[in-house]
């Protein structure tokens, strides 16, 4: 049961049933040894997978492997999710108490966790930009998976923050020509911020080396594939949920030799894994998010008590950026409320 200590007492986001949001109080456990207490500053929206999970969609046999840490209820309701939270940390080990972190956690005001469960946030990384940490991760991911070398002709398919993050990286590879695709040409713009081509879906170049298929949609696998070179990778970097993912496999596919390859945040990419466990991956996606640019991918921040009311609506819409919750909390400078994007030249949480 809840306390009447402010310290031992948060307030969490649970979905209820299909796109219906709460605010449920829960009692917080003092902090152990090698524990930490967090309270949260901001906490990200990974849109595509929490719109599965707000609408009930996480198919029955991958339940298990949709769990994120410290989720608590099970799928499809009610649930509290979500993984992209940094904070405060205000009770624990002396190294870490007064440190902003990241955490792999639900939207939730504060909570405690085993001190390994947080990664310090490096000091030039704002920390309303630290929340793209988990997009980030994947993205680097993606690129060890395919793998993305310099000197390539590269395709992104898909202006979403995943893809986003994943035409950013190759962008930064010496020698590279990358061109992030979409169907909405307001991502132009986008691309240029990230130092990439843009072009409509309908005019994709065809011959890269590498297309990386972003979209969330399995019908664009028919774009990915024919935008591919001889003997090119085609790495699904999309997660489709519980549709049907039809992959056009006649026509050139065989003749051209195509190479068609998952990527999954959940496992180190397996030529990296016997050196880079989960935790050092996570560090160094932090420590990549110092590149101003990655401003750009970053969209309003709506205030936690009214998260479960704008919620449902702002999944729905097909939005672009990190859509943000921000929480306050005393002694801090109030964070960038909803109705503009955040970039460095605005407000940001103090350090």
């Amino acid at each position: 049961m809840p306390t009447n200590d402010p310290a031992r007492t948060a307030r969490a986001l649970w979905w209820k049933r299909p796109f219906e949001a709460a605010l449920l109080e829960e009692s917080l456990p003092e902090p152990g040894p090698g524990e930490v207490r967090v309270r949260t500053l901001v906490s990200g929206v990974s849109r595509g997978t929490e719109a599965l999970v707000a609408a009930g969609r996480v198919p029955a046999a991958e339940r298990t492997r949709m769990r994120c840490p410290h989720q608590a209820g099970v799928f499809p309701f009610p649930v509290k999710y979500g993984y992209c939270a940094v904070g405060r940390v205000e009770a624990g080990p002396d190294e870490l108490r007064g440190r902003t972190v990241f955490c792999l956690h639900p939207h939730q005001t504060a909570f405690v966790v085993p001190a390994e469960a947080v990664l310090p946030v490096p000091e030039d990384v704002p920390a309303e930009r630290a929340v793209l940490a988990a997009n980030l991760e994947t993205a680097l991911n993606a690129l060890w998976d395919a793998p993305a070398l310099p000197g390539m002709r590269i395709l992104v398919l898909g202006g979403g923050v995943v893809g986003a993050c994943a035409a950013r990286l190759c962008a930064r590879l010496p020698g590279t020509e990358v061109t992030l695709v979409d169907r909405d040409p307001a991502v132009a713009p986008l691309a240029a911020e990230l130092g990439c081509a843009f072009a409509p879906l309908e005019a994709a170049p065809v011959e890269q080396d590498l297309v990386i298929e972003a979209t969330g949609r399995s019908e664009a696998l028919a774009t990915a594939l024919e935008a591919a070179g001889k003997e090119a990778t085609v790495l699904v970097l999309s997660w489709y949920g519980a549709g049907a993912a039809p992959v056009p496999l006649g026509g050139a596919f065989h003749a051209r030799r195509l190479r068609l390859v998952s990527s999954q945040v959940g496992e180190v990419a397996p030529s990296m894994r016997p050196r880079w466990p989960h935790r050092r991956r996570l560090a160094k996606a932090l420590e990549l998010l110092a590149d101003p640019a990655f401003a750009a991918l970053l969209d309003e921040i709506v205030p936690f008590d009214e998260a479960p009311a704008r919620l449902p609506d702002l999944l729905r819409e097909p939005r672009r950026g990190c859509l943000r919750i921000g929480y306050d909390v005393p002694g801090e400078r109030n964070v960038q409320r909803a109705g503009a994007r955040s970039g460095d030249d605005r407000p940001q949480l103090s350090r």
